[in-house]
């Protein structure tokens, strides 16, 4: 990207701040802008749909996967492989950190980083999802 093209730094700031904080900058952003008449750029906008869309389907399939772990626990021979998976993602890998937590930081990381790097970041169905919303 040239120079010229890049966003302004405090959009960069504000939008890998929404990352870091599940998408609450975003929306504080959001009212913000729009009391004072103005909507915030197509970068802005784009990493903060981007950020709650992330965080809400995140939270959604953290709960399936907990409710259908729950109902499979109770099964008799089931239950011991359950707990043995579960310890397998959610137990010390590195650092203390498990798995999932590693992977979780990972994608987040980059999101982050391109995002303050003023470019848009791509997550294969998440992008995709928000690309398809926003009017050329």
């Amino acid at each position: 990207m040239e120079r010229s093209t890049l966003p302004k730094m405090s959009e960069r700031i504000l939008a890998a701040l929404t990352y870091m904080t599940a998408g609450t900058v975003g929306i504080v952003w959001l009212i913000v802008t729009t009391v004072r008449g103005n909507l915030p750029s197509r970068f802005g906008l784009y990493h903060i749909m981007q950020s709650i869309f992330i965080y809400l389907c995140y939270i959604i399939v953290n709960w399936i996967f907990w409710t259908v772990t729950e109902l499979l626990s109770n099964i008799p021979f089931l239950n011991r492989l359950i707990r043995q998976l579960i310890y397998l993602f959610n137990g010390p890998f590195v650092f203390g950190y498990s798995v999932m937590q590693c992977l979780i930081y990972g994608v987040l990381l980059y999101l982050i980083v391109f995002s303050f790097m003023g470019l848009y970041a791509y997550l294969p169905f998440f992008s995709d999802v928000i690309k398809a919303n926003f009017r050329d």
